[in-house]
C-alpha cells in the first residue's frame, strides 16, 4: 500500500513489525494497529482506525521498522485469514493445531488452540480482551465445537488479560500456583503503564485464574492427554510448558525471528529452560511470538542467550548500566540478528542483564567442595 506522495504505508493486516515507544512508566506505547510509516523520520500512528484522516502521529524512538514474514512463512502452513483485527491458520502438520496471532496494537501476540474429540483447548490468551474474543469465536467457528479450557503459560498481560473474557463464556482457565503467585504484582504494574492508554480494551479487573497446583502433571480435558510441566525462572519467575503428543507450547520462552523479553535479566536460568525443553525431545515447538518451527527453535533460542550473555559480558559490567555500553551492545546484537523483530524490547533487557551480572560479581565466591 502506497500513499504520501510515494512513502510506504503499512496496513493493519499486514504482518509487520510493531514499534513501541517507551516513557517513564515503561512500556506504554505501541503503534501498528492501524498505519505506519517507513523510512526518513520514525512514526507511528496510534489510533486505531484505517482513516488516515483521524490518525494521531505520535513520535517514535529510532528504530527502523522491519518486516516480519507471516506465521510459518517459507513452510507449508496454511494461509493466514485477516477477516479480524487479527490474524488465524490452522497448523499444516496437525490440522488439529491452529494459531492466532493479534494485530501489532496487541503486541502480535501468539495463542494457540488444540482440537480435540470433545472440545478445544486455547493456549494463552492474549493482551487485548478484544483479541481474547476473536481468538475463542475464531477457535470455534473453525472447529465446531465449544473452548472447555485454557492455559496460561506465564505471568505477562499477553498472556493472561484474557483471562475473564474466557471465564464469562463459562470456560475454565488454570495455571500452575507459581505463576498464579505472580500475577497480581504484574497486573498493578502493567496497568498503571497501559490502562488508560488501551481504555476500555485493557483490564482493570485482576485476572484470577484458577490453579492446577504446583506440580507438573497430566490433565485430559476435550478427549486429550495434556502434559503441563511446571518450571522455574526464564522469561518470567515461573513458567508452565504445556506438551501434546510432538507438540510443546512454550510461551515466551521461545522467541522465534524475534529478540527475547529479557527485563528480569535471567539469562542464566533461562538457559536451563531451553535444557529443559530440549530434554523433553518436542517434534514441533510453538513460541509465544514468530513462527512455529522444530527443535531448531530451542537451539536457536540457547544460541542467542548465549550470544546476549557473551556481548554485555566483554563489557564487564559493574554497578549500574552505562547509557554508552548498552548502546554498543543494543547495536551489537542488532547486527548479528539483522531479521529479528522486536529489537525494542533489548531496551528494558539489556540493562536487566547488565544488573545481574554486575551484582554477581559482587557476591562471594562459594567455597569448593
Amino acid at each position: 500500500m502506497i500513499a504520501d506522495g510515494g512513502r510506504p504505508w503499512v496496513s493493519r493486516n499486514q504482518t509487520w513489525q510493531l514499534r513501541v515507544v517507551f516513557l517513564a512508566t515503561g512500556l506504554v506505547d505501541i503503534g501498528g494497529k492501524a498505519l505506519q510509516r517507513l523510512g526518513g523520520t520514525n512514526y507511528v500512528y496510534t489510533h486505531r482506525t484505517h482513516k488516515l484522516s483521524s490518525l494521531m502521529l505520535v513520535p517514535v524512538l529510532a528504530l527502523a521498522c522491519a518486516h516480519q514474514k507471516s506465521p510459518e512463512a517459507g513452510s507449508k502452513q496454511a494461509t493466514e485469514q485477516t477477516a479480524y483485527d487479527g490474524t488465524y491458520s490452522r497448523f499444516e502438520h496437525d490440522r488439529r493445531i491452529g494459531r492466532y496471532t493479534s494485530s501489532p496494537w496487541g503486541f502480535s501476540t501468539a495463542s494457540y488452540w488444540i482440537e480435540g474429540p470433545d472440545g478445544v483447548i486455547l493456549v494463552d490468551l492474549q493482551f487485548l480482551p478484544s483479541a481474547a474474543t476473536e481468538l475463542v469465536e475464531i477457535a470455534e467457528r473453525e472447529t465446531g465445537k465449544k473452548v472447555v479450557l485454557a492455559i496460561v503459560l506465564h505471568a505477562n498481560p499477553d498472556k493472561f488479560n484474557g483471562t475473564a473474557t474466557l471465564q464469562r463464556r463459562g470456560v475454565e482457565v488454570l495455571t500452575s500456583d507459581q505463576v498464579l503467585a505472580l500475577i497480581p504484582e504484574v497486573h498493578e504494574k502493567r496497568v498503571k503503564a497501559f490502562a488508560e492508554r488501551y481504555r476500555p480494551d485493557y483490564p482493570a479487573a485482576l485476572p484470577e485464574p484458577a490453579s492446577f497446583g504446583g506440580q507438573s502433571r497430566e490433565l485430559e480435558a476435550a478427549g486429550l492427554r495434556l502434559k503441563l510441566h511446571t518450571v522455574g525462572p526464564g522469561c518470567g519467575d515461573a513458567h508452565v510448558l504445556l506438551e501434546f503428543e510432538g507438540h510443546l507450547f512454550t510461551g515466551d520462552l521461545v522467541g522465534s525471528g524475534v529478540h527475547s523479553w529479557l527485563e528480569l535479566g535471567h539469562t542464566d536460568a533461562w538457559l536451563k529452560r531451553v535444557d529443559e525443553m530440549r530434554a523433553l525431545n518436542p517434534m514441533y515447538v510453538h513460541p509465544g511470538r514468530g513462527p512455529s518451527g522444530g527443535p531448531e527453535l530451542l537451539a536457536n533460542q540457547r544460541t542467542y542467550l548465549e550470544t546476549v550473555i557473551q556481548t554485555v559480558s566483554d563489557y564487564k559490567p559493574a554497578g549500574a548500566p552505562k547509557r554508552e555500553a548498552l548502546r554498543e551492545i543494543k547495536a551489537k546484537l542488532r547486527a548479528k540478528y539483522p531479521d529479528y523483530g522486536f529489537a525494542v524490547f533489548l531496551d528494558i533487557g539489556l540493562p536487566a542483564v547488565w544488573r545481574q551480572m554486575a551484582e554477581a560479581q559482587n557476591q562471594p565466591a562459594a567455597e569448593e567442595s
